[in-house]
């Protein structure tokens, strides 16, 4: 399993930052944003923290709250991606 770098957890740092001032802006305590997004007041604060081990789905539905859904697409974008490319196998040992 690969670990979180420094460069990732600060990502997240910051991202749990923005979720907070909006959050902030919205004058919303934690406990109302946790339930309207439906997660625990302690995963909610997984997020504002930054915390790895919070889940995607909580973040989708933090976005949606106070965000725009189209900023998720930037997490992977499909230009990454050739659309024109087969399924391939690897090639089989020969025994």
């Amino acid at each position: 399993m690969l670990s979180v770098t420094q460069q990732e957890q600060d990502a997240l740092i910051r991202l749990g930052d923005r979720l907070r001032r909006r959050r902030l802006l919205a004058t919303e305590p934690q406990s109302r944003a946790a339930s309207r997004i439906g997660v625990s007041l302690p995963t909610f604060r997984k997020l504002e923290q930054g915390d790895p081990t919070a889940q995607i789905g909580a973040w989708v539905r933090a976005l949606r709250l106070y965000g725009d859904l189209g900023d998720l697409e930037l997490l992977l974008p499909e230009s990454l991606f050739d659309r024109d490319l087969t399924r391939q196998r690897a090639p089989r040992r020969q025994p």
